[in-house]
């Protein structure tokens, strides 16, 4: 003899109720995994029972089931036949159609505020809230330049500090090159130094060799005289 027919309604007993709702929430689980790996199928159940305890299944991730579901266009969640019609998806984007327009004609109508356009509409108070918004951009703006400013300036002191050295190391191989004694380096250096902001390149070796090289022996030359004519006098 076969199970009746049991009438869905409310169990009046709080035992018994309680009783049913653990055989049957098992079942229901069960089923719900059943239905994801036979059908590989993306399923989310959410139960709770009276007493508020919550239990719950997803197959692979509830908050990504959940995510999926809000993203899901609106009149066509449920499933049934009927909200799979053309006419609910026409007017789906119909409206997103609308709200992008309203949100691109506030996006101008901001911009136009902003360039100080089509004011004469704005109450004081909008006004004034418009007025501080500028305030606030212009001091980033403000902020920003400066910063890039300061960023300038070290970058240039940097290169005149590089351009120095390059100036040292130069100075130091013409000297052993020819020969010469530091105080003739020094004077040399002071009047051929090269500005480390100017663009131009640094003399080379070879455009101050002849020059300098004859008038740094013919010194040596005369020095080397006065020493030996001391020398007999002494």
């Amino acid at each position: 003899m076969g199970r009746g027919k049991i009438e869905i309604k409310r169990i009046e007993n709080s035992t018994s109720r309680q009783v049913t709702f653990s055989k049957r929430r098992g079942g229901l689980l069960k089923k719900a995994h059943e239905l994801a790996v036979l059908c590989d199928a993306q399923v989310a159940l959410i139960i709770f029972s009276n007493t508020g305890k919550l239990f719950e299944y997803a197959s692979t991730s509830m908050k990504e089931i959940l995510d999926r579901y809000r993203k899901y266009p609106d009149g066509i969640q449920t499933g049934r036949v009927m909200e799979y019609d053309n006419d609910v998806m026409v007017q789906h984007w119909s409206r997103e159609v609308m709200r992008m327009k309203q949100q691109i004609e506030r996006s101008y109508q901001t911009q136009r505020h902003m360039m100080g356009e089509d004011l004469g509409l704005l109450p004081l108070k909008e006004l004034q809230h418009l007025e501080q918004q500028l305030d606030t951009g212009l001091n980033r703006v403000r902020a920003r330049k400066d910063q890039v400013l300061r960023e300038q300036i070290d970058s240039l002191r940097i290169k005149e500090l590089q351009w120095h050295e390059e100036n040292e190391i130069l100075r130091r191989k013409i000297a052993g090159a020819h020969g010469m004694t530091e105080v003739a380096v020094r004077s040399f250096s002071s009047q051929n130094i090269v500005n480390p902001l100017e663009t131009r390149e640094p003399p080379s070796i070879g455009q101050v060799s002849v020059p300098f090289s004859l008038h740094v022996n013919q010194k040596n030359l005369r020095e080397n005289q006065n020493l030996q004519t001391s020398l007999q006098l002494g």
